[in-house]
């Protein structure tokens, strides 16, 4: 039965994996994504952020890359249903992309308000 168990789990690991893979390749958004993932990493090493600000920063890092996954998803499931061009599934699409851009914005609210104090510090 235990077997069972984590035989079911292991499938929804790998499946969940093969999501992420699917994603990396097929997204083109993904590397403007992951430039900015390490350039806001390294700002935060080299500008000796707190543990707490590299939480927060991490937070609002993976947040933004999970709503472009699930923006991805929403395009499929929408191309999946129809590929004629309707308005609702036009909103559908435009209206997943906005929650995308509404969290970009708000991470770059929050990168000024962890970043601007210490670079100007700097200075």
């Amino acid at each position: 039965m235990i077997f069972e168990f984590l035989k079911g789990r292991a499938k929804s690991f790998k499946y969940a994996f093969d999501g992420i893979g699917r994603f990396w390749k097929e997204e083109k958004n993904t590397r403007i994504h992951m430039f900015f993932t390490i350039a806001v990493l390294l700002a935060a090493f080299l500008l000796k952020v707190s543990p707490a600000e590299l939480c927060i920063l991490i937070l609002t890092i993976g947040s933004v890359w999970c709503a472009e996954a699930m923006n991805s998803a929403v395009e499929r499931v929408v191309d999946l249903v129809t590929l004629e061009k309707r308005p609702l599934a036009k909103a559908a699409k435009d209206i997943a992309a906005g929650a995308v851009l509404i969290l970009a914005i708000c991470s770059v609210f929050i990168g000024c308000i962890i970043f601007l104090p210490k670079i100007a510090a700097l200075l």
